[in-house]
């Protein structure tokens, strides 16, 4: 394969020099390209890239050959593909087709051509280009929390916390997960729709501040096609990367027609893990690498000393079947595989370094999943009929270094002598240990969706969408704190080595009847509501926290390495009902058996009087829709939208925090979609939500989430969206400001939303969190982006073109809380240009690109490994400049 680069490289670079695009500023930029591209070969042999391809990946490796000796491109698109993709895109955001310009809602949609000539591939690569997107994660791929229009106060993605508040859809069918979004490969997609504001009426309960939906190109019965497109690349600073996608659809028969994607790509690493070492009290240089000097405990990371640390494998696919009933009704199956593994960090610790990291621990990830789903459309009579149905499978394992919390609490318990002194890191024979942790966890995440809908003749002066909606999810969690050679006595019970333990079962059933009625008062002024039933129903069941050690019925100590009697064993059940804490010690007291597999015992649940049943949260509610839209020309569409968004509520672990309540968002929007002249629209609108009682996470004592309900908040915004494509030149930005606030004062102390007083009703200290008017987090106040392109006719189908996409964001905060946020840091503003030169063929493409051109270390996220950690807020930022070649060929 890289033999095969080389010689596209030379091909490529010939071409656009016949084309007479390169001129003096290009060359120094073709010459570093072309002479990274001519030692990849050597380097990924050298790294074994070509080895795991063939050991790892055998089958799939054939099935790309074969494929792209018989199938074509994906990123040459002509000028009418691209003046139809960027001028008019057919969307189906409110459960029928129409055109992006007739619907009266704030929808961003990125077509086909734009994502192939952006080279968008994943979440990040998309969210960059949807202003009202915003998100927070650790980097890792899979790993990142939604967030749209500013509704974000910070610290979710807890696998027990909050649902999601942006709903995300492939085709038809929800794959919204709790803990990470489902990074879907982004290739062979007809386009990307980004839907602003609460979706809850057509949508349910994870839409309440938006939706994304992935909509893939479907099989096609009147045409045989196919295209491949590979990609080698450079990132400055780091190592090399590449891809190789392909699609192909071939007709069975006049009925029927299959298309199917492949995809393998590999993301370069670019942050180093460097020597470093630690050390314990009673030694005095935390970070020195002395020999020991008090007999305290020293440790190194040589074992995982590596440069560009943090490297992603993706390798998946898509099949689908179009089967054509009748001139009615049609049904279409598909599945879809994809497999993650990333290695190392990917964020980087400024204390040490510009993308530099000191990991003690492997960290590593394997993220994979499987979704089958069916869609029936038809007819009944000239009803249109939907059923929509998928099942997903997803399986995350990781393991992730966790010293920094040994490091933190070290430090804070320093008057005691540190965690020597105060803890009891020590195994079996009571000799202190390194107290390092390694943090290995899963998530076996299920979801069976179903939906069933009607809509009446879309012609019709009054219109209906009705439909019902169910939708089951579980998900099985395991976080495992373990620390080397830890003393059974200190340990989990049953488990060595095993410091705190967290393995539950969650389930999340949600229900509705939805509803959307439209009536046209004239030809040009239409009123829509709707409205949404929904019931939902949450549990959690299972065990967390520390061991105890089980001599002398329960009541000797040490009871566990922390010395901890409240949290984990102490609090399950015993046969008589009992918490074990208060009748440890009792004599022949006995531990209920665990109802999780794994675990000593339950200390999540509610006894039932002769087992224990799983913590609920349930409820119902109806979620509202109005919109009046006005068409003074078939040019311009204005309307007013008020909507109301929904989330669940849920449950808190610790059994002294009581369940979160649902919270709510209610949105006002006057929007506009013009077209001015042919080819240029402008799109916008101006909105204000009201989010009551908005739900927060953070960790609290012993770095345990909580999740709580905070004060209101106010958001207003405005969103535009301005493209033209005339002739060969085509421009689009997209722009978002939002003013994100809290209304009321955020307390902390034992109730977070009571009224902020010296003293709570109990007589406990409370105090002011953060006070009225505090910006939300995660969302800057202001988001751009734009392209621009150039297409130039050579000869014949010959065309040759180049592009600028630049984006901008500001600054963020990164917690709701006031004090938190300081020591977390701000995100601060930063802009990325990236450009591209190509020359397209009848069949071939060939494409220089350079993405974030003058090497910005944009921070998208910023985090904390624990909630004593703030000596070492871990940062997140964009890819370094990258340099790279593609190629497409398609028939």
């Amino acid at each position: 394969m890289c033999s095969i680069v080389t010689r596209l490289c030379q091909k490529r670079c010939k071409s656009v020099t016949l084309g007479g695009l390169i001129g003096n500023f290009l060359t120094p930029l073709l010459d570093e390209a072309v002479g990274r591209t001519q030692s990849l070969a050597s380097c990924y042999v050298n790294k074994g890239f070509s080895m795991r391809i063939a050991t790892r990946r055998a089958t799939f490796a054939a099935l790309l050959t074969s494929t792209a000796i018989i199938a074509a491109p994906a990123f040459a698109q002509t000028a009418d593909e691209e003046n139809t993709d960027s001028v008019e895109i057919v969307v189906t955001a409110q459960k029928r087709s129409e055109s992006l310009q007739k619907v009266p809602i704030s929808i961003q949609a990125i077509g086909t051509a734009k994502l192939e000539q952006l080279n968008i591939s994943n979440f990040s690569g998309y969210a960059q280009q949807l202003p009202s997107v915003s998100f927070q994660g650790s980097g890792t791929p899979g790993v990142n929390v939604i967030y749209m229009r500013g509704v974000a106060s910070g610290g979710d993605g807890n696998h027990s916390g909050s649902l999601p508040s942006v709903g995300v859809y492939l085709d038809e069918q929800p794959v919204t997960t709790i803990g990470g979004n489902l990074d879907v490969h982004i290739y062979d997609i007809a386009r990307i729709e980004s839907l602003s504001g609460p979706q809850g009426t057509l949508y349910g309960a994870s839409s309440q501040a938006g939706t994304i939906r992935i909509i893939t190109n479907k099989p096609d019965t009147s045409k045989s096609e196919g295209g491949f497109d590979a990609e080698v690349n450079s990132v400055s600073g780091g190592a090399y990367g590449g891809k190789f996608e392909f699609f192909a659809n071939t007709p069975i028969n006049d009925m029927m027609a299959i298309r199917v994607v492949g995809f393998y790509k590999r993301d370069a690493g670019f942050i180093d893990n460097v020597p470093g070492c630690r050390a314990f009290l009673p030694e005095p240089n935390p970070l020195g690498c002395p020999p020991s000097t008090n007999g305290g405990i020293r440790v190194n990371n040589a074992a995982f000393v590596e440069e560009n640390y943090n490297t992603a494998e993706t390798i998946g696919g898509r099949a689908a079947l179009g089967i054509e009933l009748d001139d009615n009704w049609t049904i279409t199956p598909a599945v879809m595989y994809q497999s993650t593994s990333s290695q190392g960090s990917f964020a980087y610790d400024p204390s040490v370094g510009d993308l530099q990291v000191q990991r003690f621990a492997p960290e590593f990830r394997g993220d994979k999943f499987t979704q089958a789903s069916l869609t029936i459309e038809g007819k009944i009579g000239n009803w249109d009929v939907t059923y929509a149905g998928a099942y997903l499978d997803r399986k995350t394992n990781s393991s992730s270094d966790y010293t920094d919390y040994s490091e933190a609490y070290d430090a804070l318990y320093s008057y005691y002598g540190g965690l020597a002194g105060y803890f009891y890191f020590t195994d079996a024979l009571g000799n202190t240990i390194n107290p390092s942790q390694k943090v290995i966890g899963k998530d076996h995440f299920k979801k069976f969706s179903q939906e069933l809908r009607i809509a009446s003749p879309q012609e019709n002066r009054f219109r209906v969408v009705a439909g019902l909606f169910y939708q089951y999810q579980s998900n099985d969690i395991l976080q495992d704190y373990q620390v080397a050679n830890l003393g059974p006595l200190r340990s989990v019970n049953g488990l060595n080595g095993t410091l705190w333990l967290t393995k539950q079962h969650r389930i999340d059933k949600d229900y509705a009847a939805f509803g959307e009625a439209s009536f046209d008062i004239t030809d040009q002024l239409t009123l829509t509501a709707g409205g949404r039933y929904y019931k939902f129903d949450n549990s959690l069941i299972g065990f967390f926290g520390f061991g105890r050690n089980p001599n002398a019925n329960y009541s000797a100590t040490p009871y566990n390495a922390a010395g901890s009697s409240r949290t984990g064993v102490a609090q399950c059940f015993t046969t008589t009902g009992s918490r074990l804490r208060p009748v440890a010690g009792t004599p022949g007291v006995t531990l209920f058996p665990a109802a999780i597999a794994g675990t000593p015992c339950t200390n999540l649940g509610v006894w039932n009087g002769s087992g224990v049943d799983p913590v609920k949260a349930e409820g119902d509610g109806f979620t509202w829709r109005f919109n009046l839209n006005y068409k003074p020309s078939n040019d311009v569409l204005l309307y007013a939208t008020a909507s109301k968004g929904f989330r669940p509520g849920g449950i808190n672990r610790r059994g002294s925090i009581p369940p979160y309540e649902p919270d709510f968002l209610v949105n006002y929007e006057l929007g506009w979609k013009v077209t001015l002249a042919p080819g240029l629209r402008i799109n916008g609108a101006i909105y204000q939500q009201d989010w009551q009682k908005f739900q927060f996470a953070f960790l609290g004592e012993n770095s345990f989430t909580e999740i709580h309900n905070g004060p209101d908040a106010r958001i207003r915004g405005i969103d535009v969206d301005i493209a033209y494509n005339r002739g060969p030149f085509s421009f689009q930005v997209a722009a978002a400001y939002t003013d994100a606030k809290i209304t009321k004062n955020l307390c902390e102390g034992e109730d977070l939303t009571f009224a902020c007083t010296n003293t709570l009703p109990n007589g406990n200290p409370n105090s002011i969190a953060s006070p009225t008017g505090t910006r939300l987090p995660i969302t800057p106040k202001f988001k751009v982006a734009g392209t621009a392109r150039y297409t130039a006719d050579l000869s014949g189908t010959t065309k040759a073109y180049g592009q600028v996409n630049a984006s901008y964001q500001g600054s963020a905060t990164t917690e709701v809380r006031a004090g938190p946020a300081a020591t977390i840091g701000e995100l601060p503003a930063f802009a990325s240009v990236n450009l591209a030169f190509g020359v397209e063929f009848e069949h071939l493409n060939l494409e220089l690109f350079a993405s974030n051109v003058f090497d910005e270390r944009g921070q998208v996220s910023r985090y904390l490994q624990c909630g004593q950690c703030g000596s070492r807020p871990y940062v997140v930022v964009i890819n370094p400049r990258t340099i790279g070649l593609r190629v497409g060929y398609d028939f």
